[in-house]
């Protein structure tokens, strides 16, 4: 019923850019804390970025300063600009977003498929 749709994955050069797109569908009421995971063979799976309704926003200690998270409520979309690309960037990123539908009685956490980002030395 509530759909997460990413966009914006690939293989890049070190120093580069990458844009990340999520679209939340569905029978959706609201959306609340809006954020990006990623997942790196070895390590444990770390939240890089997240943006809560009301614009309170968090990064991790590796990315500040070279990404940016930010939000669409009208088009119930979350992006992350990611500058300066590094090689320990690499990873599969997933979005996720808490989001309260139409047929649930409470807000629930929704997962997207995950995009693979590369960035290569």
């Amino acid at each position: 019923q509530v759909q997460l749709v990413e966009s914006g994955g690939g293989l890049v050069q070190a120093g580069g850019s990458l844009r990340l797109s999520c679209a939340a569908s569905g029978s959706i009421i609201s959306v609340n804390v809006m954020g990006w995971y990623r997942q790196t063979p070895g390590k444990q799976r770390e939240l890089v970025a997240a943006a809560t309704s009301d614009d309170s926003i968090n990064y991790a200690d590796s990315v500040k300063g070279r990404f940016t998270i930010s939000r669409d409520n009208t088009k119930k979309t979350v992006y992350l600009q990611m500058n300066s690309l590094k090689p320990e960037d690499t990873g599969v990123y997933s979005c996720v977003c808490n989001i309260k539908s139409r047929v649930g009685y409470r807000a629930e956490d929704y997962w997207g498929q995950g995009t693979q980002v590369t960035v290569s030395s």
